[in-house]
């Protein structure tokens, strides 16, 4: 286990495609691990593998609910539904927050630590951060798809500050 440096805008890997992963071996369960690990110290609710430089299709996200830790290896949208607009912020653009307009309901498929498919389906802040970290995948920033990008106040919600 270790924490890995993230990496800031306007590094490159954050504008690549990330590539799929073609089996979960060892060396992608350690990513998973240290990805965990890195989001965690951050602190952030949501990580891709392009945002501590290795351009593959592996994300974890952990926004403080029911699901707990959620480790996904190629994920997917396969339903989207409803909409939401709200704040987002980044570990890889840090002192800045956005407004975004995301999908309120999702399916999410992908693969667990094990090779194994399985689905998640998530609403409100969870789908958020689903939307959030698959557009790492495709090279896509939050700021590219805001209505709106700020600093934050120092005395907004502590919950409008989350990283995702």
């Amino acid at each position: 286990m270790a924490i890995r440096i993230i990496v800031k805008h306007p590094d490159p890997v954050l504008r690549e495609t990330a590539k799929p992963v073609p089996s979960v071996t060892p060396n992608i369960q350690k990513l998973l691990t240290d990805m965990a690990e890195t989001m965690y110290d951050a602190p952030g609710v949501g990580l891709a593998a392009p945002q501590i430089g290795i351009s593959k299709r592996v994300i974890v996200i952990d926004v403080g609910d029911e699901h707990g830790l959620i480790e996904m290896v190629n994920p997917e949208i396969v339903e989207a539904s409803g909409e939401q607009l709200g704040p987002e912020g980044c570990l890889s653009i840090p002192g800045l927050q956005g407004d975004v307009r995301r999908k309120d309901r999702l399916k999410v498929k992908g693969l667990n630590r094990y090779g194994e498919e399985f689905v998640v389906e998530a609403s409100g802040f969870l789908s958020r951060a689903f939307q959030h970290e698959i557009d790492h995948l495709n090279g896509v920033l939050y700021i590219d798809i805001a209505e709106r990008v700020y600093e934050p106040k120092p005395d907004e919600d502590e919950e409008d500050d989350e990283v995702v």
